[in-house]
């Protein structure tokens, strides 16, 4: 089963919100997933995410690919680049 890190978008009609979520490669945008990872709102000033670093270092270290989306959001956090030196550090 192929893991990845995604958006699965909530909210109104012209308001997003999304959840960062791990989910099956083959399940819909908004379907099943296996577990929430974090949430992102791009509508607030400051594009405010929630992330539960612990969760999302777990599931990349297990091998979950993030989106492009998710990756910058990863970015953004500092948590992809822990992610990136920890490769680093077992090479």
């Amino acid at each position: 089963m192929a893991v990845k890190l995604r958006l699965k978008r909530m909210g109104a009609k012209a308001r997003p919100f999304y959840r960062i979520v791990a989910a099956d490669s083959r399940s819909p945008r908004d379907g099943r997933f296996i577990e929430i990872v974090g949430t992102y709102n791009p509508i607030a000033k400051d594009n405010q995410v929630n992330l539960d670093e612990e969760k999302a270092m777990k599931w990349l270290n297990n091998g979950a690919q993030p989106t492009d989306t998710v990756r910058n959001i990863l970015s953004s956090t500092g948590t992809w680049a822990k992610f990136k030196s920890s490769k680093k550090e077992g090479k």
